[in-house]
């Protein structure tokens, strides 16, 4: 499935009213949010799990799409990909090294996953940026997703409590009081939560697409714009409902 057919999913995107199942997040994490000389090569972890519990995994199918945008120019990176096992699921890998200076956008399109206990399809379109030795531009570059966040905030150099803002958008447009579901990359670092809604925090976007985080924890944060899509066939050829996520990877450290 090519980027062109993918977009017909957006054809109804709308702000999704189920959040019954909170915590479903394609993961893409750089081993480094920079590159500079002593590191060009920039490695990726690709899973699909819910981050701040720390699992389940859930098996991918091969992204639709893998790439990195610099210089306003999309370089496919699909051959770079690297299947593995994770939690006996299908996860991926892959490395890239830099060749320029500027921010590189990471971006992936996975194949759609199908989630029985919502009876629904999902899609979640990601990204994360990387600076390369100390460019600093292009790190609001647009990949073109049929749903996707717009930084307002450089999504690198922040210290834990900072804030990070953004535009949900949907086929280019803000799209107004998005719902957009917030976790951190746990890795076992918090063990004991007060409650499960403080493991998905859930904010809203005001009229004109745009949200606000204080990220209270150095690590990686994932913001996730959900929206409905069209309708697609599930595994069995049933036609069910879709979810859309518009994902972004940010990461901030501690002062």
């Amino acid at each position: 499935m090519n980027a062109r057919r993918l977009k017909v999913f957006a054809g109804l995107c709308a702000v999704s009213a189920a959040v019954a199942a909170w915590g479903h997040f394609q993961v893409l994490i750089p081993a480094s949010e920079f590159a500079d000389e002593d590191n060009r090569e920039v490695s990726l972890d690709i899973l699909f799990t819910h981050p701040m519990s720390g699992g389940p995994v859930m098996e991918m199918g091969t992204p639709t799409e893998f790439g990195v945008l610099v210089g306003g120019k999309k370089v496919n990176l699909m051959d770079a990909l690297k299947k593995r096992k994770v939690e006996g699921k299908t996860a991926y890998s892959a490395t890239y090294k830099v060749k320029r200076p500027g921010d590189h956008v990471f971006y992936i399109a996975p194949a759609p996953y199908w989630e029985p206990a919502e009876r629904k399809m999902i899609i979640h379109y990601t990204k994360v940026v990387v600076d390369a030795f100390g460019g600093g531009e292009g790190w609001d570059a647009m990949v073109g997703f049929p749903v996707e966040i717009k930084p307002l905030v450089r999504p690198y150099g922040l210290w834990a409590g900072n804030v990070f803002r953004g535009i949900v958008t949907c086929n280019g447009k803000p799209v107004p009081f998005a719902e957009i579901e917030v976790e951190y990359l746990n890795s076992g670092k918090i063990i004991d939560v007060p409650n499960d809604a403080f493991d998905t925090q859930v904010i809203k976007a005001d009229a004109n697409g745009v949200f606000c985080y204080a990220m209270p924890r150095s690590g990686w944060w994932g913001f996730a714009a959900l929206m409905d899509g069209d309708k697609m066939k599930n595994p069995k050829g049933e036609m069910v409902d879709t979810e859309l996520g518009a994902l972004m990877w940010v990461r901030c450290r501690d002062m």
